[in-house]
C-alpha cells in the first residue's frame, strides 16, 4: 500500500506541475486530428471499420484495442525519451537540455501552424508499413498490435507532442502529457470510423482552420515553459 501511496503522490505532483503542458498536448491533439490525423491515419481507421462490419455500428467505429496499441507507444515512447533526459538534466552542465527540448517542441508546433497557413509546403511521406495481415481481422490483440505498430507511423505533429512530453524529464509527466494527446486524437478518428470521411469532412475543415492556431498557442505556451526551465529572468 505504501508503494501504491508514494506512485499516487508522484502523479499527483506531476500532473500539478505539469498540467499546461498535457493540456496543451490534449488540445493539439483534438485539433490536430480533424486538420493532420484524419488524412494519414483516417485510412487505416476506415480499413478496419470495414473489417468489423459484422460488428455493430457503435462498437465496430470505436476501435478501442487499435486506440489502446497507438496509445501504449505513444506514452512508451515519451516515457523512454524523458527518462535518460530527467537523468542528464540533473548535472549542473546539462540542466539546458530540458529547456532545450522545450523550445524544439515548441518549433516543431511553429512549423505545424506554418504549414496550416500555407507558409510552408508539406514533407512528402515515407512509411512503409507491414500491417496489411492484421487489417484482415482487426479484433482484438490484433487490434492492439495494429495500433501499437501503426503508432510508429511518421508524423510531424506526434514528434512535436513527444519532444514536450520528453522535455517534462519526467516519465510520469511524459506518460501524462502523452495520454492527453492520444485523448484528443480520439474523437476525430471515432468520428471518421462512425460517419465515414464524408460526414466528417466539415468538422476537418473547420479544425483545419484553427489548427494553426492551436499550434501557433502551443509553441508560445512551449517556449514560455522552456524560459521558466531555462530559469532566465
Amino acid at each position: 500500500m505504501d508503494s501504491i501511496a508514494i506512485i499516487a503522490a508522484h502523479c499527483q505532483v506531476a500532473l500539478r506541475d505539469n498540467a499546461p503542458l498535457i493540456l496543451a498536448l490534449f488540445l493539439a491533439g483534438l485539433v490536430g486530428s480533424a486538420g493532420h490525423c484524419a488524412g494519414m491515419c483516417g485510412p487505416f481507421v476506415l480499413a478496419q471499420v470495414g473489417a468489423r462490419a459484422e460488428l455493430s455500428r457503435v462498437s465496430g467505429a470505436t476501435l478501442l484495442p487499435y486506440h489502446l496499441g497507438r496509445g501504449t507507444t505513444y506514452i512508451a515512447l515519451g516515457m523512454l525519451l524523458a527518462a535518460p533526459i530527467g537523468l542528464l538534466s540533473r548535472l549542473d552542465q546539462l540542466r539546458w537540455v530540458p529547456a532545450v527540448l522545450l523550445a524544439g517542441a515548441a518549433g516543431l508546433f511553429l512549423f505545424q501552424a506554418l504549414r496550416g497557413f500555407g507558409a510552408v509546403g508539406a514533407p512528402a511521406p515515407g512509411f512503409l508499413h507491414r500491417a496489411r495481415g492484421l487489417f484482415a481481422r482487426p479484433f482484438g490483440m490484433r487490434g492492439y498490435a495494429l495500433g501499437a505498430l501503426l503508432g510508429f507511423l511518421p508524423c510531424g505533429l506526434l514528434y512535436a507532442a513527444l519532444g514536450a512530453a520528453a522535455a517534462t524529464a519526467n516519465p510520469i509527466a511524459a506518460a501524462m502529457g502523452m495520454l492527453g494527446f492520444v485523448l484528443g486524437t480520439m474523437p476525430m478518428l471515432i468520428a471518421i470510423g462512425w460517419l465515414g470521411h464524408g460526414a466528417a469532412a466539415h468538422w476537418r475543415e473547420l479544425a483545419r482552420k484553427a489548427m494553426p492556431v492551436i499550434a501557433a498557442v502551443n509553441a508560445v505556451v512551449l517556449l514560455a515553459m522552456a524560459w521558466q526551465v531555462a530559469g532566465i529572468a
